[in-house]
């Protein structure tokens, strides 16, 4: 493929700039022409990797939330004003120069929609940038022919779920420092701080001074990572290693979702997140025109919790073969009662989505109350921790010089 830089103009005599790949020069003729624009310069153009190939698109970075967001609002706006798609796609790939992975994908999408086809099967060709949910409800929008409505609630989805990922971000960024504070200072006392304070001691009492067995406990752990700190050293990145690449299999990731669901500090917590992604989720799913089966089979995939998922994919089947959701999710005992209970309320009345807006606005205000209350409680423990280990430090050094004071009375 090549790019062509090209200034065309539309039937009022309105300019447009742009650029396209295509094979040749015909092919943009061709291309501007079906945007009901006549080409006044087609030029080429030299753009490093400019033609990039979809596994290279998908091997790059991810695009940002906010840069979705933004795109999605603009092109709803452009939609909803009676623009062409094709232009819309074509001005915004112009105009999105703070993202030139965006750019990119964007190319190839206004490449397929040129190609005849649909927008949903043109960006189902990027995951990295559109997910499931995005790609079936923008199909389902431009099945009903409300595609501009259907951008719209997917960009406020979009910041509500970036939102709540932000707060827990945020939320969990304080006791990360202070585990790594707590780490850094025990490895400080332990190399730099304990060998010199044993010295002191062993010259004070000689040789054959017999020390508390806490001391000499910290001593030979002191000793051991002076010694071998490149053991220590190679033995935590490895561990770290292991953890993170366990936890991304199947079977690590249950797991580690699993130990997540019974920790008690923590279980409310990512209770209510998932709960607030599946009520959401699925609303807007099925606001948009999609079937309850294909809903629970996207959600279950954007839910985040394992166990969630399996628990949905199991609904799933339940569903298929003649029960209410409602009560397979009363089933599930992973789901609080309000779920549903206002399932039932929602499949009674025909306003599922409306019913799981509300649980989903109800669990996202629960959430920060959650995480305001998570903070209450990490606080004081990592600071229990961290006095507890200045503490054992403390002991190992006073308890000898105290043994040392009696010895010179």
């Amino acid at each position: 493929m090549t790019m062509f830089a090209y200034i065309a103009v539309d039937s009022k005599g309105s300019s447009f700039k742009g650029t396209v790949e295509q094979p040749d020069r015909t092919s943009v003729i061709n291309a501007i022409t079906k945007q009901n624009l006549r080409p006044i310069s087609i030029k080429e153009v030299t753009v490093k990797d400019a033609g990039s190939s979809i596994g290279n698109i998908l091997g790059g970075n991810k695009v940002k939330a906010d840069q979705l967001v933004m795109f999605t609002r603009q092109l709803a706006a452009m939609v909803g004003a009676g623009v062409p798609l094709l232009r819309a796609l074509t001005a915004l790939a112009e105009h999105i120069t703070e993202s030139p992975v965006l750019q990119k994908i964007l190319r190839g999408v206004i490449q397929d929609v040129e190609g005849g086809s649909a927008l949903g099967d043109a960006l189902a060709k990027y995951p990295n940038a559109f997910n499931d949910i995005y790609v079936n409800m923008v199909r389902a929008g431009e099945a009903a022919g409300i595609l501009d409505d259907i951008l719209n609630r997917l960009a406020l989805q979009q910041e509500k779920n970036t939102a709540m990922r932000k707060r827990i971000k945020s939320a969990m960024m304080y006791p990360m420092v202070l585990m790594v504070i707590t780490t850094l200072a025990f490895f400080g006392l332990m190399i730099f701080i304990v060998p010199q304070i044993g010295k002191i001691i062993k010259d004070l009492g000689g040789a054959d001074a017999k020390m508390p067995a806490i001391t000499e406990f910290m001593l030979g752990v002191s000793g051991f990572m002076v010694s071998y700190w490149y053991i220590v050293a190679g033995g935590m990145a490895a561990l770290i290693y292991g953890f993170f690449t366990y936890i991304r299999t199947p079977k690590g990731r249950y797991q580690f979702h699993f130990i997540l669901l019974k920790t008690p500090i923590i279980k409310s917590l990512i209770t209510k997140v998932a709960v607030g992604y599946f009520t959401r989720t699925f609303s807007a799913l099925i606001e948009a025109g999609v079937s309850v089966l294909e809903a629970l089979d996207v959600t279950s995939r954007a839910v985040g919790n394992a166990i969630f998922e399996q628990a949905l994919v199991e609904a799933e089947a339940e569903v298929k073969v003649g029960k209410s959701l409602s009560s397979v999710i009363e089933s599930k005992d992973i789901f609080p009662p309000i779920v549903p209970q206002m399932l039932l309320v929602g499949e009674e009345t025909g306003q599922t989505a409306s019913v799981l807006i509300k649980v989903a606005d109800f669990y996202e205000e629960e959430v920060d109350r959650s995480i305001e209350g998570l903070g209450a409680i990490v606080e004081p423990i990592m600071i229990v921790i961290m006095g507890g280990m200045v503490g054992l430090v403390a002991a190992s050094v006073m308890l000898p010089i105290a043994g040392l004071s009696q010895t010179i009375k």
